[in-house]
């Protein structure tokens, strides 16, 4: 599996936050932060907005961080992926995300 798909499926690669880091792109930081700051209801900052991706080493959003349930649940549990878990197929929080971009249970099954 690739490095940048995130613990729930999403590809990393693909998220303006980690292309805003890779590409040190302030315009692409201010737009992204405004429109997740809108988005989220959310006091969001170009400058919250880095990341180098949710598995790997390397700066991350505060949300990717600290608040994304999903990287906690499978930290916690020592997953490499939530494609790892038994429970993948019954878990609410992953499948909200399945239900927005059904490529991310692809991803992990990959």
């Amino acid at each position: 599996m690739k490095a940048m798909i995130g613990y729930c499926g999403l590809d990393c690669a693909q998220c303006d936050a980690y292309l805003a880091t890779i590409h040190d792109d302030q315009a692409l930081r201010e737009k992204t932060a405004k429109a997740w700051a809108e988005a989220n209801q959310a006091p969001i900052l170009p400058e919250h907005i880095n990341c180098e991706g949710c598995r790997v080493d390397g700066v991350k959003t505060v949300y990717c961080e600290h608040l994304c349930e999903v990287r906690q649940c499978a930290r916690k549990r020592g997953a490499a992926t939530c494609g790892d878990c038994p429970d993948l197929e019954q878990c609410q929080m992953v499948g909200e995300i399945f239900a927005q971009n059904p490529d991310a249970r692809d991803h992990l099954r990959g």
